[in-house]
């Protein structure tokens, strides 16, 4: 049996290690190790409720709209209040924005180059003034002998690679198929600015939005921001519904192994982008999913986090209402600063897959008709979803729905209205604020006393997805998805990385500050 260690796991947000225990070329054992601590809800202690709202978005730079909108409905919970109509739907259009550059960032400018040949850019011979500058990059970072290509530096994006820099074999072999995907990754970033553009328009600025508070957002909405908001839509749109949606199709067609690899069946929804004001409606259902099958109703009352091996010596099995984070770096038997969440005691995939998992067997027409149109392409089943490709279609359905139905939600605003509602501080109060990110269920939790924050607790996705195992010892859904993979090279193991980056992990969200005493690097500052 090999001991393989990925450290760390790159083109992912935070720091994330995964060691792995490979017997005849498979995994027959992980543990997924966030290497950083969390203490932000330590850091709101005592202070006006209100500051966490804006604190709370500076956990991670990447999904701060997702926490800014968990806090403010975490603070309505608090305060007794709900958004009115077009706080509710500002507050959609806001986070759908966010959802559109999160997943389109997430498959070019993270997964993608899992699979596709970054050094084909040599061959291209266009005029394409992006590609231009990346092959003129691409020709000072790599030299070409006789049909070879050896390396000369290992900076940049896309250097070092697995397999070496032919690739071992591991990536699209067809050269106009590679060359179109750089070109999307090129695109990728002028559509993920004009996304960001969306969410300034209706939130005020990226990353950290200063209009989303409690009762709604501070924009008014007018015609021109109206106006403004469709005209980037349409551009984003025709990039998902096009250059997106064929990409992601290229990678099945390539990988179609993928399709049963990283498994998992396990899926719980709190439900996103409300249909109205009592938050009992949504675009994207609530629900659990046991075995793939199972649909139940979901109830937050069933969430606990664990912490048998996690390196905290606060008490476990607590609804995070009760949570505690008590840090204990030296505690024995833990390997991870991440918590173990659990839904009725059972481990759970949260994220696109979950959302299109939920809303599938929720009857979701929508959702429906555009998984099946992905799986008959590939003349596949519902359970084949449940896997990295799975995910990965999953972010695609998801962003073509948003973009479809964003333009419902423009023509719903009523022109000059009030975008929030009013709010007065209560002495004491409990509120629970949860959401969807674009990587999955994100609850914020608060206690106030005498005006200020007694306890305050967030449980992330990536806490869901990339936590330990459990008080019983079970393994957290990561881990779990990793059993079975195979590894052809133990120096290598580009499989098991697909797997992981397929969860789309944000380990800043999931603990927020370095481990002192741990060397990260070493570096020379001129």
């Amino acid at each position: 049996m090999a001991k393989v260690l990925l450290d760390p796991i790159t083109r992912i947000e935070g720091h994330l290690s995964i060691e792995l225990d490979v017997q005849n070329g498979k995994v027959v054992d992980a543990k997924s190790r966030g290497d950083m601590f969390r203490g932000f809800e330590m850091i709101l202690k005592g202070r006006n409720p209100v500051d966490a709202n804006q604190i709370t978005q500076r956990i991670c730079g990447v999904c701060p709209i997702s926490h800014g909108l968990a806090s403010s409905k975490c603070l309505d919970d608090a305060f007794g209040i709900k958004p009115n109509k077009n706080g509710r739907i500002l507050r959609n259009l806001i986070l759908a924005a966010n959802y559109l550059q999160s997943h389109i960032l997430h498959f070019y400018h993270l997964a993608a180059l899992d699979f596709v040949d970054i050094t084909a850019i040599l061959q291209y011979k266009g005029s394409d003034a992006g590609l231009v500058k990346l092959k003129e990059w691409a020709k000072n970072e790599l030299q070409v002998k006789k049909g070879r290509v050896d390396a000369i530096s290992t900076v940049g994006p896309f250097l070092p690679r697995y397999g070496g820099l032919d690739g071992g074999g591991h990536y699209i072999k067809d050269v106009d198929t590679n060359i179109s995907a750089i070109a999307g990754y090129v695109k990728a970033l002028d559509i993920r600015m004009k996304a960001h553009k969306m969410v300034a328009l209706f939130g005020g600025r990226v990353p950290h939005a200063i209009g989303l508070v409690p009762g709604g957002v501070t924009q008014v909405p007018t015609s021109s921001n109206i106006r403004e908001y469709k005209k980037l839509l349409k551009e984003v749109e025709k990039f998902v519904n096009t250059t997106y949606t064929d990409h992601i199709i290229a990678v099945a067609k390539t990988f179609p192994e993928y399709f049963t690899l990283g498994k998992y069946s396990n899926f719980l929804s709190y439900g996103v982008f409300d249909k109205d004001e009592d938050r009992k409606e949504y675009m994207f259902e609530q629900g659990v999913v046991y075995g793939g099958a199972k649909l139940e109703k979901f109830d937050s009352a069933k969430i606990r986090e664990q912490v048998k091996y996690s390196r905290y010596n606060s008490g476990s099995n607590l609804h995070p209402l009760k949570g505690e984070t008590n840090p204990d770096p030296r505690k024995g038997g833990a390997y991870t600063w991440l918590k173990a969440p659990r839904y009725n005691e059972a481990p759970m995939e949260v994220g696109p897959l979950a959302r299109v998992a939920v809303a599938y067997l929720s009857g979701n027409k929508a959702v429906k008709n555009e998984l099946d149109a992905v799986l008959k392409i590939f003349h596949a089943d519902v359970p084949a979803a449940f896997s990295v490709l799975g995910r990965h279609a999953s972010r695609l359905i998801e962003a073509k729905l948003i973009a479809k139905q964003a333009y419902g939600w423009l023509d719903e605003l009523e022109k000059g209205g009030a975008p929030r509602s009013t709010y007065d501080i209560p002495d004491t109060g409990e509120g629970e604020g949860i959401t969807e990110a674009p990587r999955g269920a994100l609850g914020h939790w608060i206690v106030v006393k005498g005006k200020k924050i007694e306890n305050y607790q967030c449980v992330v996705p990536t806490t869901w997805f990339c936590g330990p195992r459990d008080d019983r010892g079970v393994k957290g859904p990561v881990e779990e998805a990793l059993m079975g993979t195979p590894i052809a090279d133990n120096n290598n193991p580009i499989e098991a990385a697909r797997v992981v980056r397929s969860f789309d992990p944000c380990i800043a969200c999931a603990v927020h500050v370095v481990e002192g005493d741990k060397e990260i690097g070493t570096f020379k500052v001129c």
